[in-house]
């Protein structure tokens, strides 16, 4: 075994030894297997921070009311009977409530309005949600960065950090135009990079008379009693009969857990393919960079065969070196995809059809699979060349002398 080892250690180190007369073309797969690895991280990086965006949002805590059997806050409408009807209910329903006993709730309608920075001619789609004045507190995670929360009745708005930090438009007392009134900036939204960082949050009822919807509502949000699980089945049987179309009940983190998962499987359906095609591509460049290799160590491998060295010791060194340009192509790639894309701010239109801000995340599960693809490119690309070089005949360093 011993004697294995040693044969091995030779083989290994000669083959290494020798790689930079190959220099160029090893670089070459380095730099392939660099390529397929950052743009997978790019792609998952992305999925991860749109997913990480709306999972944060959600709490187990709050339960959302929506109307018409829709998941969707932009597809729901709750009829203003079916709200008192909800606000009416006595007894045990699962939900908290204020010391008049009625349910402490928030009725929420979301809107996509356009906004335009002075001085230019393209504007975005951003969400205005209006809500009432408990809202801010049915958020958990949420705190004011700077400024204060919105005076219910009052045409003034809060908006989220990264909306800020996009558009200078939004500082704190700035006075701007969504839809057909002008807003006052009051307040900055702090809330971990959350979905709710792409909002703008003012009054239910200014909301509504800006934008002529008298009476609409939306959604609910109400505070859930411990334990969640017991509570949210005790709200969904109170409301079960009170409205004439369907009702959606989930929780928070369900609701955005589910409208993050279709987004998510549409960009990895994306980033999958083109990685693993980039990566076929790659690994035929490996094969042709052992295959050169192979070519190149002729002589060196058949020597060592003449020796006494067993096959097995020179397909290790070759597939070995195989590895080695794959693990650093993989470093390099990881190195660089987190270098760039991790915290890079990126945008994609919401579930309220409005611009929603997130950044790329670059997390242990990103540098593991895009990592792993790489090491595959190398190790199936140097599997073929290696054999070809334990069962490369003794008598090949005598033709290649001659």
């Amino acid at each position: 075994m011993l004697f294995f080892i040693r044969q091995c250690v030779a083989t290994s180190r000669a083959t290494l030894l020798s790689l930079p007369r190959r220099l160029a073309i090893s670089l070459s797969m380095v730099g392939s297997i660099m390529l397929v690895v950052c743009v997978l991280c790019g792609f998952l990086a992305m999925a991860q921070g749109f997913e990480n965006a709306l999972k944060s949002a959600g709490s187990s805590q709050i339960a959302v009311i929506l109307g018409g059997g829709t998941n969707s806050e932009a597809n729901s409408d709750l009829s203003a009977d079916t709200v008192r009807n909800i606000m009416a209910l006595s007894g045990d329903i699962g939900v908290l409530r204020d010391k008049a006993g009625i349910p402490i709730l928030s009725r929420e309608i979301i809107t996509p309005v356009q906004y335009r920075e002075e001085g230019t001619t393209a504007g975005d789609m951003l969400a205005l949600r209006g809500m009432g004045p408990s809202g801010p507190s049915l958020r958990d995670g949420i705190s004011l960065s700077a400024g204060r929360l919105f005076t219910p009745g009052s045409r003034e708005i809060m908006v989220g950090d990264q909306l800020a930090a996009t558009y200078p438009g939004f500082a704190i007392g700035n006075k701007l135009q969504l839809g057909p009134v002008i807003w006052t900036v009051v307040g900055h939204i702090s809330a971990h990079g959350s979905v709710f960082e792409s909002e703008i949050w003012g009054d239910l009822d200014a909301v509504r008379a800006a934008f002529d919807r008298p009476g609409a509502i939306q959604s609910l949000r109400l505070r859930l009693e411990v334990p969640q699980d017991q509570a949210l089945s005790k709200l969904q049987t109170a409301v079960a009969d009170l409205s004439p179309t369907p009702l959606t009940i989930v929780t928070e983190a369900a609701l955005y857990a589910d409208q993050a998962a279709g987004t998510t499987r549409l960009i990895r359906l994306f980033g999958w393919p083109i990685a693993l095609l980039m990566a076929v591509g790659a690994s035929a460049g490996a094969l042709n960079t052992m295959m050169s290799s192979l070519t190149d160590r002729t002589v060196e491998i058949a020597t060592f065969r003449a020796l006494g060295f067993n096959r097995i010791s020179a397909f290790l060194a070759t597939w070995l070196e195989a590895v080695l340009l794959a693990i650093l192509g993989v470093a390099l790639g990881l190195g660089a995809s987190w270098l760039v894309f991790n915290g890079w701010q990126a945008s994609t239109l919401g579930a309220n059809n409005a611009r929603m801000a997130f950044e790329l995340v670059v997390n242990d599960e990103v540098i593991v699979k895009a990592g792993l693809v790489g090491l595959l490119i190398g190790a199936i690309g140097g599997a073929l060349p290696a054999l070809a070089a334990a069962r490369l005949p003794i008598t090949a360093a005598l033709r290649a002398r001659g």
